[in-house]
Protein backbone atom coordinates (compact mmCIF):
# COMPACT_ATOMS: atom_id res chain seq x y z
CA UNK A 1 0.00 0.00 0.00
CA UNK A 2 1.42 3.49 -0.89
CA UNK A 3 1.08 5.56 1.80
CA UNK A 4 2.92 8.74 -0.19
CA UNK A 5 5.10 11.13 1.78
CA UNK A 6 4.68 12.01 5.52
CA UNK A 7 5.37 15.65 6.82
CA UNK A 8 7.15 15.58 10.43
CA UNK A 9 7.76 18.76 12.16
CA UNK A 10 9.70 18.66 15.30
CA UNK A 11 12.88 19.59 17.20
CA UNK A 12 15.63 18.73 19.33
CA UNK A 13 18.41 20.18 21.56
CA UNK A 14 20.20 20.26 24.28
CA UNK A 15 17.94 22.53 26.09
CA UNK A 16 14.46 20.75 24.83
CA UNK A 17 15.91 17.17 24.63
CA UNK A 18 15.53 14.31 21.84
CA UNK A 19 11.98 12.99 23.08
CA UNK A 20 10.14 14.53 20.40
CA UNK A 21 12.11 13.51 17.16
CA UNK A 22 12.74 9.86 19.06
CA UNK A 23 8.70 9.28 19.10
CA UNK A 24 8.36 10.95 15.65
CA UNK A 25 11.49 8.25 14.44
CA UNK A 26 8.90 5.27 15.22
CA UNK A 27 6.30 6.82 13.17
CA UNK A 28 8.54 7.49 10.11
CA UNK A 29 9.58 3.73 10.48
CA UNK A 30 6.26 2.66 10.41
CA UNK A 31 4.92 4.91 7.55
CA UNK A 32 8.15 3.81 6.19
CA UNK A 33 6.87 -0.14 6.57
CA UNK A 34 3.78 1.10 5.06
CA UNK A 35 5.31 2.51 1.78
CA UNK A 36 5.63 5.88 2.12
CA UNK A 37 8.43 8.61 2.74
CA UNK A 38 9.17 10.85 5.58
CA UNK A 39 10.77 14.40 5.90
CA UNK A 40 11.06 16.07 8.94
CA UNK A 41 10.99 19.88 8.81
CA UNK A 42 13.38 20.99 11.65
CA UNK A 43 14.27 24.35 13.22
CA UNK A 44 16.38 22.98 15.85
CA UNK A 45 19.02 19.48 16.05
CA UNK A 46 21.91 18.16 16.95
CA UNK A 47 24.20 16.60 15.18
CA UNK A 48 23.53 13.26 16.75
CA UNK A 49 20.07 13.37 15.64
CA UNK A 50 20.75 14.30 12.18
CA UNK A 51 22.97 11.47 12.10
CA UNK A 52 20.32 9.31 13.43
CA UNK A 53 17.79 10.38 10.78
CA UNK A 54 19.48 10.10 8.19
CA UNK A 55 20.89 6.54 8.89
CA UNK A 56 17.21 5.56 8.58
CA UNK A 57 16.68 7.49 5.13
CA UNK A 58 15.21 10.60 6.88
CA UNK A 59 15.04 13.58 5.01
CA UNK A 60 16.27 16.54 7.00
CA UNK A 61 14.58 20.11 5.84
CA UNK A 62 15.79 23.33 8.30
CA UNK A 63 12.87 25.80 8.43
CA UNK A 64 11.80 28.50 10.79
CA UNK A 65 10.45 27.78 14.32
CA UNK A 66 7.22 29.28 14.07
CA UNK A 67 6.82 29.42 9.97
CA UNK A 68 3.71 27.53 9.32
CA UNK A 69 4.02 29.26 5.34
CA UNK A 70 7.06 27.44 4.89
CA UNK A 71 5.85 24.03 5.99
CA UNK A 72 3.05 24.01 3.90
CA UNK A 73 5.53 24.70 1.13
CA UNK A 74 7.86 21.44 2.14
CA UNK A 75 4.12 19.46 2.13
CA UNK A 76 3.27 20.72 -1.38
CA UNK A 77 6.72 20.63 -2.73
CA UNK A 78 6.76 16.93 -1.71
CA UNK A 79 2.98 16.38 -2.63
CA UNK A 80 2.17 15.55 0.99
CA UNK A 81 -1.51 14.91 2.22
CA UNK A 82 -0.53 14.78 6.06
CA UNK A 83 1.60 16.67 8.56
CA UNK A 84 2.81 15.48 11.91
CA UNK A 85 2.93 18.39 14.65
CA UNK A 86 5.07 17.65 18.18
CA UNK A 87 6.08 20.26 19.87
CA UNK A 88 4.70 22.70 22.96
CA UNK A 89 4.72 25.45 20.01
CA UNK A 90 1.90 24.34 18.27
CA UNK A 91 -0.82 26.22 18.93
CA UNK A 92 -4.60 26.69 17.82
CA UNK A 93 -3.62 29.36 15.08
CA UNK A 94 -0.85 27.25 13.75
CA UNK A 95 -2.75 24.31 13.30
CA UNK A 96 -5.38 26.29 11.94
CA UNK A 97 -2.74 27.76 9.24
CA UNK A 98 -1.80 23.67 8.54
CA UNK A 99 -5.74 22.87 7.75
CA UNK A 100 -6.58 25.98 6.23
CA UNK A 101 -3.95 25.02 3.62
CA UNK A 102 -5.92 22.09 2.48
CA UNK A 103 -3.84 19.21 4.62
CA UNK A 104 -4.36 16.74 7.01
CA UNK A 105 -3.20 16.79 10.73
CA UNK A 106 -1.91 15.00 13.47
CA UNK A 107 -0.84 16.78 16.71
CA UNK A 108 1.06 14.76 19.37
CA UNK A 109 0.44 15.72 22.54
CA UNK A 110 1.34 15.86 25.82
CA UNK A 111 -2.40 16.71 27.63
CA UNK A 112 -0.82 20.36 28.55
CA UNK A 113 -0.97 22.29 25.91
CA UNK A 114 -3.59 25.22 26.59
CA UNK A 115 -6.98 26.55 23.76
CA UNK A 116 -8.50 25.38 20.72
CA UNK A 117 -7.39 21.82 19.20
CA UNK A 118 -7.79 22.01 15.01
CA UNK A 119 -5.67 18.56 14.16
CA UNK A 120 -7.85 16.09 12.59
CA UNK A 121 -6.03 13.52 14.78
CA UNK A 122 -4.18 13.71 18.32
CA UNK A 123 -2.11 11.81 19.77
CA UNK A 124 -1.50 11.16 23.54
CA UNK A 125 0.27 8.41 23.83
CA UNK A 126 0.50 8.32 27.99
CA UNK A 127 -1.41 6.52 30.77
CA UNK A 128 -2.61 9.80 31.86
CA UNK A 129 -4.57 10.85 28.60
CA UNK A 130 -8.46 11.38 29.15
CA UNK A 131 -10.56 12.86 26.72
CA UNK A 132 -11.73 15.74 29.11
CA UNK A 133 -7.96 17.16 28.38
CA UNK A 134 -9.25 17.92 24.75
CA UNK A 135 -13.13 19.30 25.31
CA UNK A 136 -11.93 22.71 22.81
CA UNK A 137 -11.61 20.59 19.72
CA UNK A 138 -13.41 20.20 16.05
CA UNK A 139 -16.02 18.12 16.03
CA UNK A 140 -13.74 16.24 13.26
CA UNK A 141 -11.02 15.76 15.29
CA UNK A 142 -10.17 11.89 16.36
CA UNK A 143 -8.59 11.51 19.56
CA UNK A 144 -5.78 8.73 19.97
CA UNK A 145 -5.17 8.18 23.56
CA UNK A 146 -2.73 6.23 25.93
CA UNK A 147 -0.05 3.76 26.02
CA UNK A 148 -2.04 1.14 22.98
CA UNK A 149 -0.54 3.84 20.67
CA UNK A 150 2.83 4.32 22.60
CA UNK A 151 4.83 4.74 19.02
CA UNK A 152 8.21 2.43 19.92
CA UNK A 153 10.83 2.43 17.25
CA UNK A 154 11.34 -0.37 14.85
CA UNK A 155 14.61 -2.19 16.95
CA UNK A 156 11.85 -2.92 19.71
CA UNK A 157 9.72 -5.24 17.53
CA UNK A 158 11.39 -8.69 17.66
CA UNK A 159 10.89 -8.27 22.24
CA UNK A 160 7.10 -7.82 22.16
CA UNK A 161 7.02 -11.49 23.39
CA UNK A 162 10.11 -11.07 25.87
CA UNK A 163 9.60 -13.25 29.15
CA UNK A 164 11.49 -11.89 31.86
CA UNK A 165 12.96 -13.33 34.72
CA UNK A 166 12.66 -11.93 38.08
CA UNK A 167 15.99 -12.44 40.30
CA UNK A 168 15.73 -12.78 43.84
CA UNK A 169 17.82 -10.06 44.82
CA UNK A 170 18.75 -8.02 41.32
CA UNK A 171 21.99 -6.72 40.79
CA UNK A 172 22.01 -5.02 37.28
CA UNK A 173 21.19 -1.21 36.71
CA UNK A 174 20.21 0.38 33.78
CA UNK A 175 20.50 4.14 33.47
CA UNK A 176 19.00 6.66 31.03
CA UNK A 177 18.00 10.05 31.46
CA UNK A 178 17.37 10.86 27.82
CA UNK A 179 19.43 12.45 24.34
CA UNK A 180 20.90 15.12 26.75
CA UNK A 181 19.73 15.44 30.10
CA UNK A 182 20.71 19.25 30.45
CA UNK A 183 20.79 19.48 34.23
CA UNK A 184 22.83 16.33 34.73
CA UNK A 185 21.00 14.27 36.61
CA UNK A 186 22.59 11.42 35.96
CA UNK A 187 25.81 12.15 37.65
CA UNK A 188 23.36 12.20 40.71
CA UNK A 189 22.36 8.58 39.84
CA UNK A 190 26.39 7.51 39.97
CA UNK A 191 26.99 9.50 43.21
CA UNK A 192 24.41 7.12 44.40
CA UNK A 193 25.72 3.64 43.69
CA UNK A 194 27.91 3.76 46.56
CA UNK A 195 25.88 3.57 49.10
CA UNK A 196 23.58 0.40 47.61
CA UNK A 197 24.14 -2.34 49.85
CA UNK A 198 23.48 -5.21 46.93
CA UNK A 199 26.53 -7.97 46.24
CA UNK A 200 27.96 -7.56 42.62
CA UNK A 201 25.83 -4.61 41.52
CA UNK A 202 26.93 -3.49 38.10
CA UNK A 203 25.21 -0.46 36.26
CA UNK A 204 25.15 0.30 32.35
CA UNK A 205 24.70 4.27 32.14
CA UNK A 206 23.54 5.66 28.42
CA UNK A 207 24.46 8.69 27.86
CA UNK A 208 22.96 10.69 24.55
CA UNK A 209 24.83 12.10 21.44
CA UNK A 210 23.75 15.61 22.52
CA UNK A 211 24.66 15.45 26.66
CA UNK A 212 27.25 17.43 27.43
CA UNK A 213 28.44 16.20 30.61
CA UNK A 214 30.16 12.89 29.08
CA UNK A 215 33.82 13.81 31.11
CA UNK A 216 32.01 14.54 34.48
CA UNK A 217 30.21 11.28 34.37
CA UNK A 218 33.59 9.44 33.25
CA UNK A 219 35.23 10.80 35.81
CA UNK A 220 32.60 9.86 38.25
CA UNK A 221 32.12 6.40 37.20
CA UNK A 222 35.55 5.79 37.56
CA UNK A 223 36.11 7.07 41.12
CA UNK A 224 32.36 4.95 42.54
CA UNK A 225 33.91 1.58 43.12
CA UNK A 226 31.46 -0.16 41.47
CA UNK A 227 31.12 -1.55 38.06
CA UNK A 228 29.74 0.87 36.07
CA UNK A 229 29.38 1.03 32.54
CA UNK A 230 29.08 4.11 29.98
CA UNK A 231 27.73 3.68 26.47
CA UNK A 232 27.41 7.04 24.85
CA UNK A 233 24.48 7.23 21.89
CA UNK A 234 23.52 3.24 22.38
CA UNK A 235 22.20 1.57 19.63
CA UNK A 236 21.07 -1.41 21.54
CA UNK A 237 18.50 -0.38 23.82
CA UNK A 238 16.44 -3.75 24.04
CA UNK A 239 19.43 -5.42 24.55
CA UNK A 240 20.36 -3.60 27.63
CA UNK A 241 16.76 -3.11 28.94
CA UNK A 242 16.68 -7.13 28.54
CA UNK A 243 19.52 -7.53 31.20
CA UNK A 244 18.96 -4.74 33.16
CA UNK A 245 17.34 -5.94 36.43
CA UNK A 246 15.51 -2.53 37.43
CA UNK A 247 15.69 0.84 35.35
CA UNK A 248 16.09 4.29 36.53
CA UNK A 249 14.96 6.51 34.04
CA UNK A 250 13.74 9.92 32.93
CA UNK A 251 10.20 9.73 32.92
CA UNK A 252 10.03 10.59 29.11
CA UNK A 253 9.12 8.00 26.27
CA UNK A 254 11.37 5.65 27.40
CA UNK A 255 8.71 4.67 29.80
CA UNK A 256 6.74 2.96 27.14
CA UNK A 257 9.73 1.11 26.16
CA UNK A 258 10.63 -0.45 29.49
CA UNK A 259 6.92 -1.44 30.16
CA UNK A 260 7.72 -2.99 26.52
CA UNK A 261 10.30 -5.19 28.19
CA UNK A 262 8.82 -5.56 31.49
CA UNK A 263 11.77 -3.92 33.08
CA UNK A 264 10.99 -2.22 36.55
CA UNK A 265 11.79 1.04 36.69
CA UNK A 266 12.43 3.99 39.12
CA UNK A 267 11.57 7.29 37.20
CA UNK A 268 12.58 11.27 37.41
CA UNK A 269 10.70 13.85 35.49
CA UNK A 270 13.33 16.16 33.81
CA UNK A 271 11.13 18.64 32.49
CA UNK A 272 7.25 19.80 33.26
CA UNK A 273 5.54 17.41 30.61
CA UNK A 274 7.28 14.26 32.64
CA UNK A 275 5.61 14.82 35.76
CA UNK A 276 1.74 13.70 35.02
CA UNK A 277 3.28 10.72 33.09
CA UNK A 278 5.45 9.90 36.24
CA UNK A 279 2.52 10.30 38.96
CA UNK A 280 0.09 8.28 36.92
CA UNK A 281 2.78 5.64 36.56
CA UNK A 282 3.25 5.63 40.50
CA UNK A 283 -0.51 5.87 40.95
CA UNK A 284 -0.88 2.70 39.06
CA UNK A 285 2.28 0.70 40.81
CA UNK A 286 4.09 0.69 37.29
CA UNK A 287 7.19 2.53 38.39
CA UNK A 288 8.55 4.63 41.08
CA UNK A 289 8.56 7.96 41.44
CA UNK A 290 11.46 9.50 42.69
CA UNK A 291 10.48 13.55 42.03
CA UNK A 292 11.96 16.34 39.82
CA UNK A 293 14.98 17.31 39.01
CA UNK A 294 15.22 20.10 41.61
CA UNK A 295 14.48 17.90 44.56
CA UNK A 296 15.78 14.30 43.86
CA UNK A 297 19.21 13.63 45.68
CA UNK A 298 21.68 11.09 45.59
CA UNK A 299 20.66 9.99 49.04
CA UNK A 300 17.16 8.99 48.29
CA UNK A 301 18.61 6.94 44.63
CA UNK A 302 20.37 4.65 46.84
CA UNK A 303 17.78 3.85 49.37
CA UNK A 304 14.72 3.24 46.68
CA UNK A 305 17.57 1.65 44.72
CA UNK A 306 18.51 -1.05 47.47
CA UNK A 307 14.93 -1.36 48.45
CA UNK A 308 13.66 -2.32 44.67
CA UNK A 309 16.61 -4.47 43.90
CA UNK A 310 16.36 -6.35 47.39
CA UNK A 311 12.00 -7.10 46.22
CA UNK A 312 11.50 -9.85 43.83
CA UNK A 313 8.02 -9.31 44.80
CA UNK A 314 7.52 -5.52 43.71
CA UNK A 315 9.39 -6.08 40.86
CA UNK A 316 7.14 -8.97 39.48
CA UNK A 317 4.34 -6.67 39.95
CA UNK A 318 5.47 -3.73 38.06
CA UNK A 319 7.05 -5.75 34.95
CA UNK A 320 3.71 -7.26 34.96
CA UNK A 321 1.54 -4.25 35.14
CA UNK A 322 3.95 -2.63 32.83
CA UNK A 323 3.03 -5.14 30.00
CA UNK A 324 -0.17 -4.85 30.30
CA UNK A 325 -0.16 -0.94 28.46
CA UNK A 326 2.20 -1.60 26.06
CA UNK A 327 2.43 -4.40 23.24
CA UNK A 328 4.83 -2.54 21.22
CA UNK A 329 2.28 -1.70 17.76
CA UNK A 330 1.40 1.78 18.44
CA UNK A 331 3.16 3.04 15.84
CA UNK A 332 1.70 0.81 13.34
CA UNK A 333 -2.10 1.70 15.03
CA UNK A 334 -1.29 5.33 14.45
CA UNK A 335 -0.24 4.78 10.96
CA UNK A 336 -3.25 2.72 10.25
CA UNK A 337 -5.47 5.43 11.86
CA UNK A 338 -3.92 8.15 9.74
CA UNK A 339 -5.24 5.73 6.62
CA UNK A 340 -7.63 4.84 8.42
CA UNK A 341 -9.19 8.92 8.57
CA UNK A 342 -9.74 8.36 4.59
CA UNK A 343 -11.58 4.75 5.30
CA UNK A 344 -14.66 5.23 3.33
CA UNK A 345 -18.19 2.32 3.52
CA UNK A 346 -20.00 1.21 0.45
CA UNK A 347 -23.11 -1.15 0.09
CA UNK A 348 -22.22 -4.79 -0.84
CA UNK A 349 -22.18 -5.92 -4.23
CA UNK A 350 -22.54 -8.87 -6.18
CA UNK A 351 -18.78 -8.79 -6.57
CA UNK A 352 -18.18 -8.76 -2.94
CA UNK A 353 -19.78 -12.48 -2.71
CA UNK A 354 -16.41 -14.71 -2.87
CA UNK A 355 -14.23 -12.03 -1.01
CA UNK A 356 -17.21 -12.55 2.16
CA UNK A 357 -16.51 -15.90 1.62
CA UNK A 358 -12.55 -16.06 2.06
CA UNK A 359 -13.16 -13.79 5.36
CA UNK A 360 -15.32 -15.86 6.65
CA UNK A 361 -13.71 -18.83 6.68
CA UNK A 362 -10.24 -17.51 7.97
CA UNK A 363 -8.92 -19.80 10.70
CA UNK A 364 -8.89 -16.58 12.70
CA UNK A 365 -13.10 -15.39 11.97
CA UNK A 366 -14.08 -19.19 12.47
CA UNK A 367 -12.38 -19.21 15.83
CA UNK A 368 -13.83 -16.53 17.22
CA UNK A 369 -17.41 -17.60 16.00
CA UNK A 370 -20.50 -19.15 17.90
CA UNK A 371 -20.51 -21.56 14.84
CA UNK A 372 -16.87 -22.44 14.07
CA UNK A 373 -17.44 -25.41 11.00
CA UNK A 374 -16.27 -23.93 8.02
CA UNK A 375 -18.89 -22.35 5.80
CA UNK A 376 -18.96 -24.40 2.03
CA UNK A 377 -19.13 -22.26 -0.88
CA UNK A 378 -22.73 -23.45 -1.63
CA UNK A 379 -24.25 -22.38 1.91
CA UNK A 380 -22.55 -18.85 1.39
CA UNK A 381 -24.03 -18.41 -1.88
CA UNK A 382 -27.24 -19.03 -0.66
CA UNK A 383 -26.94 -16.96 2.48
CA UNK A 384 -25.15 -13.98 0.71
CA UNK A 385 -28.60 -14.05 -1.66
CA UNK A 386 -30.28 -13.88 1.14
CA UNK A 387 -28.80 -11.25 2.61
CA UNK A 388 -28.63 -9.42 -0.60
CA UNK A 389 -32.68 -9.48 -0.56
CA UNK A 390 -33.68 -9.05 3.14
CA UNK A 391 -34.39 -5.84 4.39
CA UNK A 392 -33.26 -6.13 7.63
CA UNK A 393 -30.40 -6.67 7.20
CA UNK A 394 -27.38 -4.03 5.82
CA UNK A 395 -23.58 -5.35 4.55
CA UNK A 396 -21.18 -2.68 4.35
CA UNK A 397 -17.52 -2.85 2.89
CA UNK A 398 -15.00 -0.51 4.22
CA UNK A 399 -11.98 0.39 1.93
CA UNK A 400 -8.79 2.35 2.13
CA UNK A 401 -7.99 5.28 0.13
CA UNK A 402 -6.34 3.35 -2.61
CA UNK A 403 -10.11 1.54 -2.75
CA UNK A 404 -8.78 -1.74 -1.25
CA UNK A 405 -11.64 -4.07 0.68
CA UNK A 406 -10.46 -3.74 4.35
CA UNK A 407 -13.16 -5.59 6.21
CA UNK A 408 -17.45 -5.83 6.55
CA UNK A 409 -19.65 -4.47 8.81
CA UNK A 410 -22.99 -6.11 9.07
CA UNK A 411 -26.64 -4.73 11.01
CA UNK A 412 -29.15 -7.36 11.38
CA UNK A 413 -32.08 -5.45 12.94
CA UNK A 414 -34.24 -7.04 15.57
CA UNK A 415 -36.70 -4.05 15.40
CA UNK A 416 -36.93 -0.95 14.04
CA UNK A 417 -35.27 0.19 16.99
CA UNK A 418 -32.09 -2.29 17.11
CA UNK A 419 -30.10 -4.78 15.46
CA UNK A 420 -26.76 -6.73 16.11
CA UNK A 421 -23.29 -6.63 14.34
CA UNK A 422 -20.87 -8.53 12.70
CA UNK A 423 -17.10 -7.54 12.17
CA UNK A 424 -14.87 -8.98 10.11
CA UNK A 425 -11.53 -7.77 8.71
CA UNK A 426 -9.23 -9.12 5.89
CA UNK A 427 -6.32 -10.93 7.38
CA UNK A 428 -3.58 -8.16 6.39
CA UNK A 429 -5.67 -5.59 8.36
CA UNK A 430 -5.71 -6.66 11.38
CA UNK A 431 -3.98 -5.93 14.35
CA UNK A 432 -3.47 -2.45 13.04
CA UNK A 433 -6.36 -0.34 14.06
CA UNK A 434 -8.98 -0.40 11.52
CA UNK A 435 -11.37 -2.88 13.95
CA UNK A 436 -12.44 -0.02 15.91
CA UNK A 437 -12.47 2.81 13.09
CA UNK A 438 -14.66 0.41 10.66
CA UNK A 439 -17.14 -0.39 14.43
CA UNK A 440 -17.21 3.29 14.46
CA UNK A 441 -17.88 4.49 11.00
CA UNK A 442 -20.97 1.65 10.63
CA UNK A 443 -22.58 2.71 13.58
CA UNK A 444 -22.65 5.88 13.19
CA UNK A 445 -23.75 5.94 9.40
CA UNK A 446 -26.83 3.59 11.29
CA UNK A 447 -27.26 6.47 13.51
CA UNK A 448 -27.16 9.00 10.82
CA UNK A 449 -29.26 6.87 8.52
CA UNK A 450 -32.32 4.58 9.90
CA UNK A 451 -34.68 5.13 13.38
CA UNK A 452 -32.09 2.86 15.08
CA UNK A 453 -31.63 3.72 18.98
CA UNK A 454 -29.15 0.51 20.18
CA UNK A 455 -26.90 -1.46 18.58
CA UNK A 456 -25.53 -4.98 20.02
CA UNK A 457 -22.36 -7.04 19.76
CA UNK A 458 -22.15 -10.41 21.26
CA UNK A 459 -18.10 -11.86 21.48
CA UNK A 460 -16.95 -14.74 22.89
CA UNK A 461 -14.51 -14.28 26.46
CA UNK A 462 -11.18 -15.03 24.60
CA UNK A 463 -11.43 -12.96 21.96
CA UNK A 464 -9.89 -10.08 23.10
CA UNK A 465 -8.78 -7.83 20.12
CA UNK A 466 -13.12 -7.84 19.36
CA UNK A 467 -13.56 -6.65 22.79
CA UNK A 468 -11.12 -3.67 22.53
CA UNK A 469 -12.20 -2.54 19.13
CA UNK A 470 -15.80 -2.14 20.40
CA UNK A 471 -14.88 -0.89 23.53
CA UNK A 472 -12.52 2.01 22.00
CA UNK A 473 -15.68 2.46 19.46
CA UNK A 474 -17.65 3.72 22.27
CA UNK A 475 -19.82 -0.04 23.51
CA UNK A 476 -20.06 -0.46 27.02
CA UNK A 477 -19.68 -4.19 28.53
CA UNK A 478 -23.41 -5.04 29.38
CA UNK A 479 -22.44 -8.85 31.21
CA UNK A 480 -22.26 -12.39 30.22
CA UNK A 481 -24.87 -14.19 27.96
CA UNK A 482 -25.24 -17.24 26.04
CA UNK A 483 -25.32 -17.15 22.24
CA UNK A 484 -25.70 -20.93 20.42
CA UNK A 485 -24.57 -23.10 23.52
CA UNK A 486 -21.44 -20.56 24.03
CA UNK A 487 -20.50 -18.11 26.54
CA UNK A 488 -20.51 -14.55 25.53
CA UNK A 489 -19.71 -10.82 26.50
CA UNK A 490 -22.71 -8.82 25.74
CA UNK A 491 -22.16 -4.82 24.29
CA UNK A 492 -24.41 -1.95 23.36
CA UNK A 493 -24.24 1.27 22.18
CA UNK A 494 -27.41 3.88 22.44
CA UNK A 495 -27.65 6.43 20.11
CA UNK A 496 -26.21 10.10 21.89
CA UNK A 497 -28.85 12.22 22.00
Amino acid sequence: MAAGTLIVRADASTEIGTGHVMRCLALAQAWQDAGGEVAFAMARSTLAVEERLRSERVEIVKVEAQDATQLIQLARARRAKWVTLDGYEFDAEYQRKIKDAGLKLMLVDDGWRPGHYFADLVLNQNAHARESLYAQREPYTRLLLGPHYAMLRREFAPWREFKREIAAVGNKVLVTMGGSDPDNVTLRVLEASPMVAVDGLEATVVVGGSNPHFESLERSASQSGKAIRLVRDAANMPQLMAWADVAISAAGSTCWEMCLLRLPAMVIDLAPNQLPIAQELARTHVAIHLGGTKDVTAEQIGVRLESLLQSSELRTAMSNRGRELVDGKGAQRVVCAIQASTLRLRRVEERDCRLLWEWANDPVVRAASFSQAPISWEEHRAWFAGKMNDEKSLILIGENEQGRAIGQFRLDWRSRDEGDIDVSLAPEARGAGYGSVLINLGVRQIFETTATQRVHAFIRPENLASMRAFERAGFSKLGDEQVKGHAAIHYMRMRET
